[in-house]
């Protein structure tokens, strides 16, 4: 018995002294000599949208980014919406419905205009209607919500990890 309570001290230790050697280097920690990722991240400002669904995106990302007018970066976003059923029984009064959101986006340098980053992402959102007009149309608003956090969640950590590769 007291072996075995010596293998499990001893594994724990091992297994401590590898991983305090490795390479791994928190997102948001400061670089040497650079700028933290999360000031970098304050410094992008977010391109006005014409639709709900892109004003939605772009609010999540104002607030996850800590963001401020007039930064060195400027983050364009064109942001399509669809809808479509996905499952219909004849006889059942509930409908399943996918809600998804689409962002193609480039991050510019604001005095350059140069293209730092780019590329698209997107979010699936499920939700059902229930031939309630009010409940139906709340179920849609939410599924926008769920899927506009989502995306800008998304967005906001490939910015972040482009940044955080860029400085090292």
């Amino acid at each position: 018995m007291r072996q075995l309570k010596f293998m499990g001290v001893a594994l724990l230790v091992g297994l401590g002294i590898a991983v305090s050697g490795c390479s791994h280097r928190p997102l948001y920690g400061k670089s040497e000599g650079n700028a933290a990722v999360a000031s970098q991240l304050a410094d992008v400002s977010v391109e006005e949208q014409r639709n709900r669904a892109g004003q939605l995106v772009r609010n999540e990302l104002i607030s996850g980014l800590g963001s401020t007018a007039g930064g060195k970066y400027l983050l364009k976003m064109t942001v399509v919406e669809k809808t479509d059923s996905v499952s219909s029984v004849a006889k059942n009064v509930v409908d399943r419905h996918r809600y998804r959101l689409t962002v193609t986006y480039q991050l510019l340098a604001v005095g350059s205009g140069e293209e730092l980053a780019g590329g698209k992402s997107f979010s699936n959102v499920s939700f059902d209607t229930v031939q309630e007009p009010v409940a139906d149309l709340q179920a849609a608003e939410n599924a926008r919500d769920r899927a506009a956090r989502e995306l800008a969640q998304d967005l906001r950590m490939r910015i972040a990890a482009f940044f955080a590769t860029r400085n090292s």
